[in-house]
């Protein structure tokens, strides 16, 4: 009997395993912690999540590494955002980004902080690097080590499907 229950439960696991939740390909997220919701680009060519920020500065807490930064959005007020700083990662360059480091440097260091996402009733803390994306049509980028966090499938002839944020 314990064989055929092991079994049975081995057969029909994929069937009860959840599907993914389908997105459009730009979607409205809201960032509780930064008491705003932005348009998002959901982008499964891109790795990592990234926030569209300016005058990014690390500093030190009780010895902690934290990061300091505004909003670079459409719309966004001048407000000074603190956040914990989980590392600094290293993002490779695209083809039309100034090179701002020595001659031959293909990637840029970025701060990433443990940011809380809203995407529909789904609420999941993600990693997001900050950068200068004010020259994007989206100031949020949702990459795939968020997508996989948010259980999240991407149909690009979808946009906005999920609605107005509604976490709580």
């Amino acid at each position: 009997m314990k064989a055929f229950l092991l079994l049975f439960s081995l057969v029909t696991l994929p069937v009860l395993a959840a599907e993914p939740t389908l997105y459009g390909r730009y979607e409205r997220i809201g960032l509780p912690e930064l008491n705003t919701s932005l348009k998002a680009k959901m982008d499964t060519g891109a790795n990592t999540a990234s926030l569209s920020a300016r005058d990014i500065q690390l500093f030190k807490r009780d010895g902690e590494a934290w990061v300091r930064f505004r909003l670079a959005a459409e719309d966004a007020d001048d407000t000074l955002y603190e956040h914990s700083l989980a590392r600094i990662s290293k993002i490779k360059k695209r083809a039309d980004e100034g090179d701002d480091e020595p001659s031959g440097a293909d990637v840029s260091k970025r701060p990433v902080i443990d940011l809380q996402l809203c995407l529909g009733d789904q609420l999941r803390t993600v990693e997001v690097n900050l950068t200068d994306r004010s020259s994007f049509n989206y100031p949020l980028l949702i990459g795939a080590k968020a997508l996989r966090e948010l259980d999240a499938a991407i149909d690009p002839a979808k946009r906005f499907t999920a609605g107005k944020p509604s976490c709580k």
